[in-house]
């Protein structure tokens, strides 16, 4: 089972939320992965807030720990399908969003994958898809 964390997620880990840090201590590191894409969200909320070293060094020690996974040509395969599928159905995702949704579709072709989010937004995805939502609330 992979667990691809979602850029709030994120976030709420990297700022010390209780809540969440218990339940990825409960996971196994080697599982826990976030996309690229969260990855350059973080950091521009680093470059946004003018490089502050706390903030940068927390980020950048996330990074180091929850591994970033790459952006592919099988990713954008699904993407294309996706953001098809949820404008289709009136329901399309935030461009970073619909993005990361894709992420979590192409690495579940090859394993078990759920996207760990506090957005409810991933709720909008069609059914057919198949995405797994975790929502750590």
């Amino acid at each position: 089972m992979l667990w691809l964390l979602d850029t709030n997620i994120a976030s709420h880990a990297i700022r010390g939320d209780a809540d969440v840090l218990q339940r990825l201590t409960a996971l196994p590191l080697h599982s826990v992965k976030m996309s690229a894409v969260t990855q350059a969200e973080l950091l521009y909320g680093v470059a946004k807030r003018g490089h502050p070293a706390k903030l940068a060094a927390l980020v950048h020690a996330f990074i180091q720990r929850v591994e970033p996974l790459p952006w592919t040509p099988q990713v954008a395969a699904c993407y294309g399908g996706l953001r098809a599928a949820c404008e289709a159905q009136g329901t399309p995702l935030a461009p970073l969003d619909m993005m990361i949704a894709a992420h979590a579709l192409a690495l579940g072709q090859t394993a078990p994958v759920t996207l760990v989010t506090r957005d409810g937004a991933f709720a909008r995805v069609p059914a057919a898809q198949g995405l797994v939502v975790a929502s750590w609330r």
